[in-house]
């Protein structure tokens, strides 16, 4: 094997006053990544182009050489749980949400408070799948409050969101009719379709018992989809023969067979209580147990390996810098303890980067860098990984799109 690239999801941050104005990665004990940063160039990244603020789809399509037309993420997403899609077949993103009512249209919560059990979001996809609209659809549930949703025939995707206060691209936290956008009949024939559709949803989930039974206990009612990542095409994205992947959610999943990449994954643990956390603790346990694993395995048979760690990121939309925290020191106790010895006897190169920054005290994607730390056993020299020494590093400013090319993963 020639280089593994590790993404940390949502990793850069900014200051916090829970930390001692420190981000988590610099607050964070992370020995065994400073290990590697000694021997290191490093440098920051903006993973699509500055004052840009990615999602994690347009981040990973960024870096890994694409322009962002050449996919949307509802294909990506869709990929990721092996829906069957033909030609013409429409695939939407979406979240399990709460919305106060179709007339006030403000969204309470983008993921119905992270209390969405597996179990509920199963007999909620159940009854959402019964509506009867003028097309066959399929609602397909995923992990937490996310899930996949596609319209079966020939429609658009040339359509709007209808969620337009992701990352603050919109002005205002209100819901919005799903609009075409253009003048093309079959635009506005797909944007009614799935309005009515929406519009079914919530009066399906405003009085279902499931709800009536989470209003008791204190928890917020799933009463709406939001929508997103709009496709109807395959995604036209760069090939990579010889890598292989450890990816677990349906995006990086999806995105890593349409790369061609070899992918090894395991069943995302139910989440059968409220405690959303200890769910991601588990995962993130399994996660990098599995990485570990394939490449003790495989590193003979491929060039490259992705692994994506998801779990970093929910933190940064939670504001729990501490949380953050001990999942960065977790990753090092466990991968990069194993990484800094295998890779350092085998002579294997090591990128470790975010896809994007999440801070925590902004409860969002935002557009700062995140730092690249570009293992290549450099002389050694005393350097920590975080934000601040990302910016004096010899690895210099770099885009998403030129990253491969810096660091000689070609």
């Amino acid at each position: 094997m020639k280089g593994i690239l590790v993404i940390l999801d949502g990793l850069g941050d900014l200051p916090h006053k829970q930390l001692n104005e420190k981000t988590p990665l610099e607050a964070a004990e992370t020995p065994n990544l400073d290990f590697l940063a000694n021997r290191s160039e490093i440098g920051y990244m903006y993973p699509v182009k500055p004052s840009f603020i990615p999602e994690s789809d347009e981040a990973i399509i960024s870096i890994f050489g694409n322009e962002l037309i050449s996919s949307t993420r509802g294909r990506l997403e869709a990929h990721g749980t092996e829906i069957k899609l033909t030609r013409g077949d429409l695939a939407l993103r979406v979240n399990f949400a709460t919305i106060d009512s179709l007339k006030k249209k403000n969204i309470i919560d983008r993921r119905a408070g992270r209390t969405l059990t597996t179990s509920e979001a199963e007999i909620f996809a159940e009854e959402l799948n019964k509506i009867k609209i003028p097309c066959e659809f399929i609602l397909k549930p995923t992990i937490q409050h996310r899930g996949v949703l596609v319209f079966r025939g020939g429609f658009s995707d040339n359509i709007s969101s209808n969620d337009i206060s992701l990352n603050l691209r919109g002005d205002s936290n209100k819901i919005k009719s799903v609009k075409a956008l253009d003048d093309d009949e079959n635009s506005q024939y797909t944007a009614n379709i799935i309005n009515e559709f929406l519009e079914k949803v919530h009066e399906v989930l405003e009085n279902h018992p499931l709800n009536e039974e989470r209003k008791k206990k204190g928890l917020l009612p799933i009463n709406y989809l939001l929508v997103r990542g709009a496709g109807i095409e395959k995604p036209k994205l760069k090939f990579y023969r010889n890598w292989l992947s450890v990816a677990y959610m349906p995006l990086e999943i999806g995105f890593s067979k349409i790369l061609g990449m070899k992918v090894f994954s395991f069943k995302y643990p139910k989440l059968k209580k409220i405690d959303v956390y200890a769910n991601l603790h588990k995962s993130l346990k399994k996660a990098c147990k599995l990485s570990i694993k394939t490449l003790k395995k495989n590193h003979k048979k491929f060039d490259y390996a992705y692994i994506h760690l998801k779990e970093t990121d929910l933190p940064g939309h939670d504001n729990k810098p501490l949380e953050k925290k001990e999942m960065i020191e977790y990753i090092d106790k466990t991968l990069f303890n194993f990484l800094k010895k295998f890779a350092v006897k085998k002579k294997i190169k090591i990128v470790v980067t975010g896809d994007h920054s999440t801070p925590c005290k902004l409860k969002r994607h935002s557009a700062d860098p995140v730092p690249v730390l570009f293992y290549n056993d450099s002389p050694p020299k005393e350097k920590i990984f975080d934000e601040k020494e990302a910016r004096k590093g010899t690895l210099g400013r770099i885009l998403g799109k030129d990253l491969f090319k810096k660091v000689g993963f070609v």
